[in-house]
């Protein structure tokens, strides 16, 4: 059996990201086997047992996610092209009233707080911040099994065999897309189920069939809803919430 790198394997567990990994390892806070591992780069087996120490947990558990409702005009992570980041709508004014989380703003959750996933310039809806490497590695993971839901407002004529193409039957950059859930809401809104998220990829989708997108919303990731969040505002995600 062969031995893969520690940051790699507490990556692909779900411990930390690997960022995160080599943090911990540096600061004596990872244990492999009850034995404590401080040298990076030290590879094990991967049917070697890793455990965090409590000052590892404690650092987790003071990391914050943020829900976000963004709006048109702001790009998900850096700032680009004279656009503003979304990150900039976040202070103690743009909370929603009605978050019901414990927590108290501060301006260290802001520090190291990154989108875990994108929102096209031109879309609006849920967009996750996070400070938690566990979390991000979830939803935009090679593999992640995490669906995100979109409805979709459309022009034009649908080809003949256009929603089976949508569904099942489109490629995107000489790739075959996973297959999607798509139904009519009304006679001009779609909605989309994707287990991935390609750049630009449901305006892409819609142009191959005869249709153009004049507004996308994202309303949940997982098992977390948009709900009544405004437009503009943000929230905690609660502690009983996962994805």
């Amino acid at each position: 059996m062969e031995k893969i790198r520690l940051s790699k394997l507490m990556s692909e567990q779900g411990l930390c990201s690997r960022r995160e990994a080599d943090d911990y390892i540096a600061k004596g806070w990872v244990k492999v086997d009850g034995e404590v591992v401080s040298e990076l780069g030290t590879r094990i087996l991967p049917t070697q047992k890793i455990t965090l120490e409590k000052a590892a947990q404690a650092k987790q558990q003071g990391r914050v996610t943020i829900l976000l409702h963004k709006p048109v005009g702001y790009v998900s992570g850096q700032a680009e092209q004279g656009y503003k980041p979304a990150i900039l709508l976040l202070d103690a004014s743009t909370r929603w009233d009605q978050d019901t989380t414990p927590y108290r703003f501060h301006r260290s959750h802001l520090l190291g707080l990154a989108p875990a996933g994108r929102l096209d310039i031109d879309s609006t809806g849920l967009l996750v911040l996070t400070q938690d490497g566990r979390i991000a590695k979830q939803l935009i993971g090679e593999d992640s099994p995490i669906e995100k839901e979109y409805l979709v407002r459309v022009q034009g004529k649908l080809v003949g065999n256009g929603l089976a193409l949508l569904n099942h039957g489109l490629s995107l950059d000489g790739k075959k897309l996973k297959p999607a859930k798509v139904s009519w809401q009304n006679e001009d809104q779609l909605r989309f189920i994707l287990n991935e998220g390609k750049k630009r990829q449901i305006r892409r989708m819609c142009e191959m069939v005869g249709l153009s997108v004049t507004a996308l919303k994202r309303v949940r990731i997982g098992k977390v809803r948009l709900g009544e969040l405004p437009q503009g505002q943000w929230r905690y995600l609660r502690p009983d919430e996962q994805f």
